[in-house]
């Protein structure tokens, strides 16, 4: 799956690697693939045929440590989710967070398509479930319904961020 333009511009508008093979078959990455994006409070009240239909959809992409996956400030349409390595959160020139394997981000530009609001860059050799704007917003399209559980995930969201800074 090609990449966006703006995630294009963060790895340089250089030909993508090979990326590493997966060693399971094709059903058994996509099945990964969706228990990893059922994880995503976003998705919480999704089906297993929306999950699976997302992961059809989505793909696996590889980094290296130091390779920003993101960059705070460029627009963004895909969220990421992470399943082997590491990464570090940056905004604004400092560390706010480390991201391990089950951690998410991009779930603002993935729904919006704006600017991020951090750089996150691998700190070991990253793999990660790649889901593209476009993907789930014709998914919201053809089962509207859909985006009422979206936006109570997206609640959910805020009320976690929210709840250490008032705590």
């Amino acid at each position: 799956m090609p990449q966006s333009l703006p995630d294009a511009l963060v790895r340089g508008l250089r030909k993508e690697r090979p990326r590493r093979q997966p060693e399971q078959r094709p059903a058994r990455t996509r099945r990964r693939s969706a228990v990893a994006l059922a994880g995503v409070p976003l998705f919480e009240g999704f089906t297993r045929r929306h999950l699976a239909h997302l992961a059809h959809e989505a793909d696996e992409v590889a980094f290296e440590p130091g390779e920003h996956v993101v960059e705070e400030g460029l627009l963004g349409e895909t969220l990421y989710v992470i399943l082997e390595g590491q990464a570090r959160v940056v905004r604004g020139g400092r560390r706010v967070a480390r991201l391990l394997p089950g951690d998410f981000f991009g779930e603002l530009s993935a729904i919006d398509g704006g600017p991020r609001t951090a750089s996150v860059v691998a700190e070991t050799p990253l793999l990660a479930v790649r889901l593209f704007r476009h993907t789930l917003v014709d998914l919201l399209r053809r089962e509207p319904l859909l985006t009422v559980k979206l936006l109570q995930g997206i609640a959910k969201r805020i009320r976690e961020v929210e709840r250490p800074i008032s705590a």
